[in-house]
């Protein structure tokens, strides 16, 4: 039985990308939009975008040969109706929340995420700035009760590059809030700039793909205010715009956790397990550290989206 194969519809999008960034160059820079280019951190966006493609060629047999592996297993056989690839974006954009909140919580997973944060920018060619590492995560298997549940592998990416064509946009300034139940549903720039922001009441927040509606159910969801606007970039910025040490910076900040001597093997595990910013000796700053502290400094926030109650 011959699988089905379909088109990759996000390298068929990178001329409307490359003509998406132009048009919003010049809306910020002679219509006064708001939003900021700065040359040398765009283009190493479109390095790490590249690289990304690249990768996906040279890696991308690796989720690929699994998940058709696992295909065999299916419990179901959903088939190619309209409703099949429906139901698939659905349910793999709720798998790309989960992705997405784990690859803020957990350091293994943050190594490969943490580019896509790296710029102080943000604008169309933020989107671009993508990992070259995703495979070596092994994060595919979370697409594994997809296949089991019936939905073939080729429909999974398929639906799943409509998913990222989507998130391309909403990358950017120039666009403001929007209708209430555009925002009430679906992923916008609003949304997203709390997500790329380092404001301690931002952090860790708004995961979502193409629905925002998952952030909302599972309390992840964040408003972004007039009065605490987005400043990006990740806690502790590298100040690089290498884009070799853009994407390769935190693997090795974490393998040389991982092997400096002295700690125990649970700390060891702990330094690719648990969340960014947790150390052995207490010396650095997790989000929830930094939660705190903003909270201690600025008790009347306190309980609001995003920030803890304050403790006595």
């Amino acid at each position: 039985m011959n699988e089905p194969a379909f088109f990759d519809v996000t390298l068929l999008a990178v001329p409307l990308y490359l003509l998406a960034i132009m048009i919003e160059l010049v809306v910020v820079r002679y219509w006064h939009r708001k939003g900021e280019f700065e040359t040398r951190d765009a283009l190493t966006s479109l390095l790490m975008g590249t690289g990304n493609v690249v990768a996906g060629l040279l890696l991308g047999f690796v989720s690929v040969t699994t998940l058709l592996w696992v295909w065999q297993f299916r419990f179901f056989d959903l088939g190619l109706h309209w409703w099949v690839f429906v139901a698939a974006f659905i349910f793999d954009d709720l798998r790309y929340y989960w992705y997405h909140r784990i690859a803020h919580r957990v350091r293994w997973v943050w190594a490969e995420h943490v580019n896509h944060h790296s710029s102080q920018h943000y604008n169309l060619t933020t989107a671009l700035r993508q990992s070259w590492t995703g495979q070596i995560t092994g994060m595919f298997i979370l697409q594994v009760p997809l296949v089991l549940l019936g939905f073939h592998p080729a429909v999974i990416a398929f639906v799943y590059g409509f998913n990222l064509i989507y998130q391309f946009w909403i990358h950017t300034e120039a666009i403001g809030k929007m209708w209430k139940p555009v925002e009430l549903i679906f992923n916008t720039p609003s949304h997203h700039r709390v997500h790329h922001a380092t404001n301690p009441r931002y952090l860790d927040a708004n995961f979502a793909g193409t629905l925002i509606i998952w952030d909302r159910l599972f309390g992840t969801f964040v408003e972004e205010l007039p009065e605490d606007m987005p400043r990006y970039g990740i806690v502790r910025n590298i100040g690089t715009f290498n884009p070799v040490r853009v994407a390769f910076h935190e693997w090795v900040g974490m393998l040389k956790d991982v092997f400096a001597p002295g700690l125990s093997l649970r700390q060891r595990l702990m330094y690719m397990a648990a969340p960014p910013g947790w150390s052995h000796d207490g010396s650095r700053k997790t989000s929830e550290d930094l939660k705190a502290d903003y909270v201690r400094l600025h008790p009347e926030e306190a309980g609001k989206p995003g920030l803890p109650e304050s403790r006595s």
